[in-house]
């Protein structure tokens, strides 16, 4: 991996990230959220957010609606186009946290590999794997944008979960089955695991 101090001197001079960390009265995290489109992962996110900054935590949500209009406006869903916009989304991630702040991030992000990639990038110390674990028949009788009515009827290609697969999550990232857990459930067994990790004391 690259070493930014060595190639651009300005970094050293740079305010430290534990000097952030401690100015902000917390440690910065990505919260990484991935499942299947309609398992819950943006709506448990927002809610999780405004938890946790009614708490006194900085905090962002990054999701589609705000990268895939913006800095990944120009990719696809292919596969080697959604390991593009995986790499983005956690070069992005990386300078929050060096500012100390704490992202919740929401992605179908489908394999292992790309998963993986995250992790490397944002650095396996920062980053908490949260599986949004919610099956097919669920997530389609969610499907409040017809996305997967159009993806059986081949208008979108490349569709998680139809015709391009998605891996189970490693047993490293927290299962939350939103099967049968209600939203707010879903987000206080989520804020129950996270806050350990995101308290500065």
């Amino acid at each position: 991996m690259i070493d930014s101090n060595n190639i651009f001197p300005v970094f050293n001079s740079i305010v430290s990230k534990k000097d952030k960390e401690k100015k902000l009265n917390q440690k910065a995290k990505v919260i990484w959220l991935t499942g299947l489109s309609g398992s819950g992962k943006t709506t448990i996110a927002l809610e999780l957010e405004k938890k946790i900054f009614k708490m006194g935590y900085f905090v962002q949500v990054l999701d589609g609606d705000n990268i895939r209009v913006g800095i990944s406006n120009n990719l696809s869903f292919s596969d080697n186009d959604r390991l593009e916009n995986i790499r983005r989304i956690s070069e992005v991630s990386k300078l929050f946290i060096d500012c100390g702040i704490i992202t919740i991030n929401c992605f179908v992000s489908p394999t292992n590999s790309i998963r993986n990639k995250a992790k490397e990038i944002i650095g396996d110390k920062n980053f908490i794997g949260v599986y949004i674990n919610a099956n097919l028949e669920t997530c389609e009788k969610r499907d409040t944008k017809g996305l997967y009515k159009k993806a059986r009827m081949g208008e979108i290609d490349n569709f998680t979960g139809i015709s391009s697969v998605f891996e189970t999550p490693d047993p490293s990232f927290i299962n939350i089955n939103t099967n049968k857990t209600s939203i707010n459930k879903s987000v206080d067994y989520l804020l129950e695991a996270i806050l350990p990790k995101i308290q500065y004391n």
